[in-house]
Order: structure tokens, then sequence, then C-alpha cells
């Protein structure tokens, strides 16, 4: 449970305002409810019912896009009929459903649902004992909306920016372990609903410390966006590279079955082969391949390419070791 609080902003805000909901709306039901304003409570109840449906369906789906626009929507609604049944009182109930709002939707419709309640406050007009009460409510309205709509804006900015940077290689720009852990098990779960074959090959460039020893760091950073260059460049757009650590990349391949994986692989070789080059002369790359099989896990399957890599490492380097080979099979690059 604090697992997902954690890890999931809008859950935790979904979670956080309906808890408020229950602290701050239910006295108020029950004093509503001991005046005998029974229209009154029986809205009271109606938006805690609202609120705690949409709190359970964020939490039992996972949908929390759909939870939040239902929150939202049952919040303002539920301010504009009390506060046209009170009258004075009940306006201040929406306030804060205008800056929550927020919280619970996109920017953009967070703006649509408090313009149009505060519009359908001012068109029942019941609320207010004057034109100008009900002008100045409205303009304080617009402001406080204005205001959250600008903070919203920059809070998702900030907050894309900070994903980027949490799943990006900010050397290579490729997408770093974090994000390759969370693509992986994706590609798992894809493979055993649909059973799409999911292929990963991991690269290592042979003799890089001897390279950053000899050359200097710059020079073997020059290396690794240049081998990412010939990657991206002679694989698939939804093909994924990631940086696994150091002089170590994954990339994952879906829907390459075993067939078709020794041309792609082959071909990728090839090309590095011809093209990657440092002061010393040609680079070479050593490649370790799996298949994804039935039933397997994500750890399984890296090790077995893992493996691989390490054979073709004791092989003399240079050369495909694909995991399901027997020990004494490996593609060596010719000359």
């Amino acid at each position: 449970m604090l697992h997902r609080l954690k890890n999931d902003f809008r859950l935790s805000i979904i979670t956080l305002l309906a808890f408020s909901a229950m602290v701050g709306v239910t006295p108020f039901a029950i004093l509503r409810l001991v005046q005998g304003n029974s229209l009154a409570f029986v809205i009271d109840v109606l938006i805690l019912a609202g609120v705690a449906l949409a709190t359970g369906h964020a939490w039992r789906t996972g949908d929390t896009r759909r939870a939040g626009l239902l929150m939202a929507c049952v919040a303002t609604s539920g301010a504009v009929i009390i506060g046209t049944l009170v009258g004075d009182p009940g306006l201040f109930w929406l306030y804060p459903c205008l800056v929550t709002s927020f919280f619970l939707t996109p920017p953009r419709v967070a703006m649509g649902i408090n313009l149009s309640a505060v519009a359908v406050m001012m068109g029942l007009g019941d609320a207010f004992r004057s034109q100008e009460q009900m002008w100045s409510f409205a303009a304080t309205a617009i402001v406080v909306t204005s205001c959250a709509f600008v903070f919203a804006i920059r809070n998702r900015d900030q907050r894309r920016r900070l994903e980027h940077l949490a799943t990006i290689d900010p050397l290579t720009g490729v997408n770093n372990r974090r994000s390759m852990d969370q693509e992986l098990a994706m590609a798992v779960a894809k493979h055993e609903r649909t059973g799409l074959d999911q292929a990963l090959v991991i690269l290592d460039i042979d003799h890089f410390k001897k390279i950053n020893d000899r050359y200097g760091h710059v020079v073997g950073d020059n290396i690794l966006n240049e081998l990412v260059a010939l990657i991206a460049a002679h694989t698939r757009r939804y093909d994924q590279l990631f940086r696994f650590g150091g002089e170590e990349f994954v990339l994952l391949l879906p829907g390459v079955g075993p067939l078709a994986l020794k041309s792609v692989v082959a071909n990728l070789q090839r090309i590095v082969r011809q093209h990657l080059r440092g002061p010393g002369g040609q680079i070479t790359v050593s490649y370790g391949v799996a298949v994804l099989q039935a039933g397997e896990t994500v750890e399984s399957w890296l090790t077995r390419a893992d493996h691989a890599l390490y054979r073709a490492k004791d092989a003399g380097r240079n050369r495909v070791i694909f995991a399901d080979d027997a020990p004494r099979e490996s593609m060596p690059v010719s000359a």
C-alpha cells in the first residue's frame, strides 16, 4: 500500500483528498441532519459516496485518470448544489474544489470543470444576496482558477523533466537501467498475454577500459555515442536501446523470433564492425543474445543473455553467442 502511494502521484493525491473530504464533510452532513435540512444532508452523503467510489476504483484498477475526473466532477457539482441550497456558507466549499480539480485532472480539463461550475452557480443565482456579491464571487473564483492553472502547468512540466532525467542516460541519451527494468517487465507481460516474440541482445565494447586508459575518457565517451548512433540508425523505430552500465548496452527487439534473430544480429554486427573506429583503429563488440521463453522472468531472461555475453568474451571476443546454442557454437566475425 505504501509502495503504491509513494510511486503513484495521482493515486496519492486522490487518497489524500478522499481522506480530507471524509473528515471535512462528515461533520457538516451530521449538522445538517440535526438541523432538519435533509436535502443538504442527502447531497453531502452523495458527495462522500462519489468520492469513496472514485477512490475505490483508483485503488482497484489503477485507473487514476477516470477516478480523478469522477472525483473532480462529484466535488465541484456537489459544491454548486450545496451553495445553491444553503447560500453564503455553501459558497466557501467551491474554492477548495476549484484548486483540487487541478490535482485530479489535466489542467485544461480542470479549467473547463471550474468555469462550468462558476457559470452554473451564477446562472442559478440562488446562492447570492446581490449582484455585487455574485460578481465578486465570480471574479475571485476566476482568479483562483487562473492561479491554479498556471501552477498546474508549471508543475506538470517540472514532473515531466524529472521523469525524463530519471529514465535517460545523460551521456548517450538512451534509456537507462531504471527504464530498462520497466520495459522488460512490460515485454514479458505482453509475451504472456499475446505470445509476441521478444529478443534481448546485450552488447559490450571489447577492451573498453584499455581505450579509456590509453586515450582518455573523452575518447571513450565519443565511442559510446558513436555506437549508440550506429544502433539507432540500423534498428527499427520501436526497438529499444538501454545503457546497462559502463560500456554495456541492452537492445530489446519485440516481434523478432529465433529464425529472424540471427540475421538481425549479424547485420548489426557487420555495421558496427565496419563503422566503429577509435584512435587505435577498429573497435569490436561482443554480443549475448536470448529469446524470451514461455513462463520466463525478466531476471532469468537477462541472466541467460548475460551468460551468453560472457561466453562470447571467453571465446575470444568480437563475436555473437546465442543463449540457446550449445557452448561450442558461436558466430565469429570474419576478417
